[in-house]
């Protein structure tokens, strides 16, 4: 199996085991403490899970200013995004080396995590200038990522931390939700060296069914790896529970057994685009895949990137910054001249009357009505239980 990236077995920070975990507990109970913002949460949540392995902890200044800028950190290694615990208000831990990091997502704010604290770095308007310009390639406000990473505040508290849970994860979706450890093992069992991750955040369609079944012939890979956004996402988006059912009914019904992994992990959108598909491709090599789909306007927001710039980003890096590979994708749809999905780059001969494609607003409506889209779009077990999820808001 694919080495973690950085390092050659995982170290993931939750702390597995229960009596060492349960001391920890009663020790928070007396630490300083502080309610930290959603994003450093879901960073915990993903330094606990084995996610960004090798990291320790959240990075000082000088770090996430390196990160920023150069895509590495001070020793060297390869990162593409600051991996950050920035509060607005420090006084409730002045002074203190060891405290406990509460979560802001789950009500009464329990304790997610004990840190050190190795500094309180002020952070400038310069430096979150600079660094968000480097992450975003905008400093616009209007940027949903840029608008978050601008807004919880000024103060970065760095040093190793130790997760004491998953935060409402683990509870919310208990079939779903798997850490990087967990994933690699169940792949061990299954006997996969190759596998093809397939990021989601959305029910899958037909045409993403088929991206997945395209990408996993053309690597002749063992398995495929389809991996849930379930944390916060853009407002509208089909709830995780929903989307979850969507595509197990997916994979149940249209693919080959022990074929496919439908798993969630814990993490905010961070719609930073080319970025954000580094990142992607980072927690996919630690989970075990050789292979991530990269598709047109991955991790993108409005019109921000380019269609491919997620994928040329790829071809800047220096060839031993990750083990991972992706697989370049174009958008997919159905061919009424082939009568097959096809990748629209393989088709040039064809123009846009030549496809069934369909705006997220039409089949929204669609099925609000009860509709079925055509079978060419949308398995019709999965439009049933998006037709029952449209029906029920209006009831």
């Amino acid at each position: 199996m694919i080495k973690p990236h950085g390092s050659d077995s995982l170290n993931p920070l939750y702390v597995r085991d229960d009596a060492k975990r349960a001391k920890l507990v009663k020790e928070a109970e007396g630490l300083p403490s502080i309610v930290i913002c959603s994003a450093a949460a879901a960073n915990a949540v993903m330094l606990g899970a084995g996610y960004f392995n090798p990291l320790t902890g959240f990075m000082n200044l000088k770090d996430a200013m390196s990160v920023a800028e150069k895509m590495q950190t001070t020793s060297g290694l390869f990162w593409p995004t600051p991996v950050l615990n920035v509060v607005k208000d420090a006084s409730s831990i002045k002074d203190a080396k060891r405290i406990a990091l509460k979560d802001p997502n789950v009500e009464g704010n329990p304790i997610l995590a004990i840190q050190d604290v190795e500094a309180i770095e002020e952070i400038s308007d310069d430096q979150m200038k600079t660094m968000t310009l480097k992450i975003f390639g905008t400093d616009d406000m209007n940027h949903p990522g840029v608008n978050a990473f601008n807004t919880v505040g000024n103060l970065a508290i760095s040093g190793p931390i130790q997760v004491l849970n998953y935060s409402y994860f683990a509870t919310d979706f208990p079939g779903t939700f798997k850490t990087a450890y967990e994933i690699r093992d169940e792949m061990s069992k299954l006997g996969w060296e190759k596998v093809v991750a397939f990021q989601t955040r959305n029910p899958m369609h037909l045409a993403h069914e088929e991206l997945c079944r395209m990408a996993y012939k053309a690597e002749n890979a063992d398995g495929i790896l389809i991996h849930i956004l379930l944390g916060k996402s853009n407002p509208g988006d089909i709830p995780a529970d929903v989307r979850d059912a969507c595509i197990r009914k997916m994979v149940d019904v249209y693919f080959e057994p022990n074929t496919v992994l439908v798993t969630g992990y814990g993490f905010d959108k961070l719609y930073a685009g080319p970025r954000e598909a580094l990142l992607h491709a980072v927690f996919r090599q630690n989970c075990g895949c050789t292979h991530l789909i990269v598709g047109r306007d991955h991790a993108g927001v409005g019109d921000y990137y380019g269609p491919f710039d997620a994928q040329t980003i790829f071809d800047e890096l220096p060839k031993d910054a990750l083990e991972i590979d992706i697989f370049a994708a174009d958008h997919t749809a159905w061919s009424k001249k082939l009568n097959k999905v096809v990748m629209m780059r393989d088709v040039p001969d064809h123009n846009k009357d030549d496809f069934v494609l369909l705006s997220g607003t039409k089949v929204r409506e669609m099925l609000g009505a009860g509709q079925k889209p055509p079978k060419e779009f949308s398995r019709p077990e999965v439009a049933e239980i998006l037709i029952n999820y449209y029906q029920s808001l209006d009831k």
